[in-house]
């Protein structure tokens, strides 16, 4: 005999690769998609919003006080490495095949398979991710041979 509740119980267990990919590509760098897949309860998900917002109060650090902010020169980076690895999990999640995943997130439930929106969610990560990436090697090398001309500069004089 089932219940009522059954079926809603069931839907609510179920994970969807769709959702944990654009999850990751819109609030991945905050932990949203890991909320999602594994609950309240995963350290790693808490892990993911205190770098991401000290590498935003970076950023504002740089906006207000200038490129001259050697703090900002350190949190910035924390925000592209974030981000990008956020687009990494969405890539991961929407390559994973749909019978993997379906064991992985969704044991006992009915399999279910999916269409193009996962495979959306990994293009936006590919281009998000990539000029993320880019940009956070091209931000923090330029930092640091800012700086080694200026230690070059002090020892000349």
């Amino acid at each position: 005999m089932t219940s009522a509740a059954g079926p809603a119980a069931e839907h609510a267990a179920y994970r969807s690769k769709t959702i944990a990919t654009w999850l990751s590509f819109a609030l991945g760098s905050l932990g949203v998609h890991r909320l999602y897949l594994y609950g309240w309860g995963d350290r790693w998900a808490w892990a993911h919003p205190l770098p991401t917002l000290l590498g935003l109060y970076g950023v504002h650090r740089m906006d207000v006080l200038g490129q001259d902010d050697r703090l900002a020169w350190v949190l910035i980076p924390l925000l592209g490495l974030m981000v990008a690895q956020a687009m990494l999990a969405g890539i991961l999640s929407g390559l994973t095949p749909d019978e993997r995943w379906n064991a992985r997130h969704n044991a006992g439930l009915p399999p279910r398979s999916t269409a193009w929106g996962p495979i959306l969610g990994v293009i936006a990560c590919l281009m998000v991710g990539g000029a993320c990436l880019m940009a956070t090697i091209a931000f923090s090398a330029q930092r640091y041979f800012e700086s080694q001309v200026e230690a070059a500069r002090e020892l000349s004089q």
